[in-house]
């Protein structure tokens, strides 16, 4: 996911030009080419079109949502280090979820990955929805759904993961939706009614 406006918009498909490869005489390749063998009719296709080269599509499903406390006032998020920050300071803020283990549900997969990446045990009160959102990584095109649940906090330590999570903390839930760094999980805070038990 990325905090701007167009994030799981449309992606720029990419094409590779091929050039001349050296023969290592310092004059270029001859290009084989069947269509120039004496004998053979041109199709009358223009070779000097380049086809472009899609990049290969990745589906992937996660789960997670949203922790309430105890007291019912406050919701849990994970703030990671913005990359496009030059002070490395700034944190965006967002709802803990990961990737659905096999043979889990998406249930048990969120409870797992908020426990993972929160340090707090929780369990799950109603689904909040799914969303789901396109991006780039690694030359692939990533097709990504994401289940999210309410939570209530039954026990644990809050404390980040520290391969993934920079850091965590309570805010009270009417802060929750501006707190969020993506639009797309605030529509859902957003539309999610009453939050609290």
């Amino acid at each position: 996911m990325t905090p701007a406006s167009n994030a799981g918009g449309n992606q720029d498909l990419t094409s590779i030009r091929k050039g001349a490869q050296n023969s290592g005489s310092g004059k270029p390749a001859k290009k084989h080419n069947p269509e120039n063998r004496k004998g053979n009719k041109s199709s009358g296709k223009n070779k000097s079109s380049v086809r472009p080269k899609y990049a290969k599509r990745v589906d992937e499903v996660s789960a997670g949502g949203l922790v309430v406390d105890k007291t019912g006032t406050k919701g849990l998020l994970i703030g990671r280090l913005d990359p496009k920050d030059a002070s490395h300071e700034r944190l965006l803020w967002s709802l803990p979820k990961g990737h659905i283990e096999e043979g889990e549900s998406p249930e048990q997969a969120a409870i797992r990955e908020v426990a993972e990446e929160t340090g707090i045990k929780s369990e799950i009160t109603r689904s909040l929805g799914v969303i789901d959102f396109w991006f780039m990584a690694s030359g692939k095109r990533i097709h990504k759904t994401v289940h999210h649940f309410l939570f209530t906090e039954v026990g644990g330590r809050l404390a980040p993961q520290v391969t993934e999570v920079d850091d965590v903390a309570w805010f009270p839930l009417e802060e929750i939706a501006s707190r969020l760094a993506y639009p797309d999980e605030r529509k859902l805070i957003a539309k999610s009614g009453q939050l609290s038990p």
